[in-house]
């Protein structure tokens, strides 16, 4: 109790008032609530000031500006920020200072329209990084809120490699440089790239100062396309070219890699500014002729998968990136011009024989036709001189038909040797391609694997009974089936065709003879070793005349001899003895036309 000893009751204390509640005195309540007021800002409606948050949850923001009382702010005008914290200082707009229920009204919204033009001007100016929120795409890019105010970020520039998905960028907070303002139109353009490239501009020279030939390095498939890959080593890119992606056949590079895959690729060459840059990923494995068989060796059998097809031959795989090419010639043991097509197609499976091989040059030829006999070995066997076939027409020249007996055994009918009697002008009046011939075999030509054919000898020679039948000076009916420069073509019997000239065409009463028109003709010559026939239809009355005269003249001859025989020496003839010599002479020579005739007829 000692303490309280010296202490003395105020004398002039308010018992009445203690008991109200209302301890100060009048003059000290106004003090204090001046110096309470003293403590606090000097707020204004519709101002612009900085608050600093003091509380935070998933709905409400309270900020603290010096005020006797504190702001509430909808979080949703701070979801352009994410890493907003307590502590944090924030612009705010005050936008009442009390409303009904006593609440200071604050917005942070507001506070970033009211300056946000001024900011944005600024950060283009000073090259600063702005925070911005990405609200939603639009036509070739992104829309960002940035201070409030709706960018655009176009898609070129998100990011330094292609996007192949834009929605994962929205509602994301990212930095931007504020690149392009349109002062008249309030439009402002941002980009995410330009922070990262001088990052990777950098990251550049050094990746580039240190590349060298031969040098392996980890990169990512950036982008592939129908030539190649393009390979993000790390800011710098490089192409791997399709046939340098695998030792085997690659059809697509989608085939051996995929976008965004990690893969170590070894650099194969780069121009003197490095800006080129070739890369290889088949050359950090062995290749695969290393690891062919040793002993294989020409002539032995293998078998393989057709992987590509030309006109003139078939690729096939023995093993992953080892190929032999089977020439057509190789395919067939016919002499045909074919192409690899009308034999194999892709995805074959093949047994084929070793026709050459080169390891060091990494080369090997393939053949199948060895797989079979060569018909040719046992031709003169088989097709021995004088033996007939059945043989299908394959081509023609003017010369003749070249027919196949069978595959890879092909022959040759000479023209001259279709037919005995029809003269041949080209071998399609006879046959046609496709068509079976019957063929005896002439002559066999092992070394240059030839043919001769003929389809004629198949009969006896009809010749050799034209011959007793045309006989010269013989006369036969003909019909004139073709008119020429030189002459006519005239059908005689038998299915033998005779040639006459024009002087030989014309009938005895001086007119032409005409296409079909049917006459006599007499034989002036038979060539059987050239198969012709002469013939003349003026031959036959002008002989009969001649021979006439002849007879005529005759007759004359004799009947004069006789008168002189018979008359007496010095009788003289009269006029009536000459009438009667004239007469006989005439009978004489009608009595040698009928003769002739009837021969003829006969």
């Amino acid at each position: 109790m000692d303490q309280f000893k010296n202490v003395a009751p105020q004398a002039d204390f308010d018992w009445d008032a203690y008991a109200k509640g209302d301890v100060l005195s009048k003059e000290e309540r106004e003090q204090q609530t001046a110096l309470y007021d003293g403590t606090l800002n000097q707020v204004k409606d519709k101002e612009v000031m900085m608050g600093k948050i003091i509380s935070m949850n998933k709905r409400e923001v309270v900020v603290n500006i010096g005020f006797k009382s504190d702001g509430i702010i909808p979080m949703s005008e701070f979801r352009y920020n994410p890493d907003l914290k307590v502590g944090d200082e924030v612009e705010v707009f005050i936008e009442n200072q009390e409303d009904k229920k006593g609440q200071l009204i604050l917005s942070h919204k507001a506070a970033r329209a009211t300056r946000s033009w001024d900011r944005v001007n600024e950060a283009l100016e000073n090259n600063e990084i702005v925070k911005g929120f990405v609200k939603c795409r639009t036509k070739g890019g992104m829309i960002v809120d940035v201070f409030g105010i709706e960018a655009f970020l176009p898609g070129s520039q998100i990011d330094v490699k292609p996007i192949r998905d834009y929605d994962v960028f929205v509602n994301k907070t990212m930095e931007f440089k504020i690149v392009k303002i349109n002062q008249e139109f309030k439009n402002v353009v941002v980009s995410h790239k330009a922070l990262i490239e001088a990052e990777l501009e950098q990251q550049k020279r050094e990746i580039i100062g240190k590349l060298e030939k031969g040098q392996v390095l980890e990169g990512v498939v950036k982008n592939i396309t129908s030539y190649g890959v393009f390979i993000d080593l790390g800011g710098v890119d490089g192409l791997i070219h399709i046939t340098d992606l695998s030792w085997g056949r690659v059809n697509h590079p989608e085939e051996i890699v995929k976008l965004d895959q990690k893969i170590n690729v070894v650099i194969l060459d780069f121009d003197d500014e490095k800006k080129r840059i070739a890369l290889g990923l088949k050359q950090l494995t062995p290749h695969p002729w290393d690891a062919l068989n040793a002993d294989l060796k020409v002539g032995d059998k293998i078998t393989g998968k057709v992987v590509v097809m030309a006109d003139y031959g078939a690729f096939v795989e023995v093993i992953p990136g080892v190929e032999g090419l089977i020439h057509v010639s190789e395919m067939s043991w016919s002499q045909h011009l074919r192409t690899a097509n009308d034999f194999l197609k892709v995805g074959d499976d093949v047994e084929a024989v070793i026709l050459t091989l080169d390891r060091d040059e990494r080369k090997m030829s393939l053949g199948i036709k060895q797989l079979k006999a060569d018909p040719w070995e046992n031709i003169d066997t088989k097709y021995a001189a004088g033996t007939k076939h059945t043989a299908r027409v394959r081509n023609f020249t003017n010369f003749g038909v070249f027919v196949e007996i069978e595959e890879g055994i092909d022959g040759l009918i000479h023209i001259s040797d279709l037919s005995w009697t029809k003269k041949i002008k080209h071998p399609s009046e006879f046959t046609q391609i496709g068509s079976e011939i019957e063929v005896v075999v002439l002559e066999i030509d092992k070394e240059n694997r030839r043919l001769s054919l003929g389809h004629k000898q198949l009969e006896e020679n009809p010749w050799d009974v034209f011959e007793t039948i045309f006989t010269p000076d013989s006369i036969h009916e003909g019909t004139i089936i073709e008119m020429l420069d030189k002459g006519a073509v005239v059908a005689l019997p038998y299915g033998v065709e005779g040639f006459a000239t024009p002087k030989h065409l014309v009938k005895e009463d001086g007119s032409n003879a005409k296409v079909d028109e049917k006459l006599s003709f007499k034989v002036i010559e038979f060539n059987k070793e050239g198969k012709r026939i002469i013939l003349s239809h003026s031959r036959i009355y002008e002989d009969v005349a001649k021979a006439a005269a002849e007879e005529a003249a005759a007759a004359e001859k004799k009947a004069t001899k006789a008168a002189k025989e018979e008359m007496p020496a010095v009788e003289k003839t009269t006029l009536g003895d000459i009438d009667a010599l004239s007469d006989l002479k005439n009978q004489m020579i009608e009595d040698a036309k009928a003769a002739l005739e009837a021969k003829e007829n006969k």
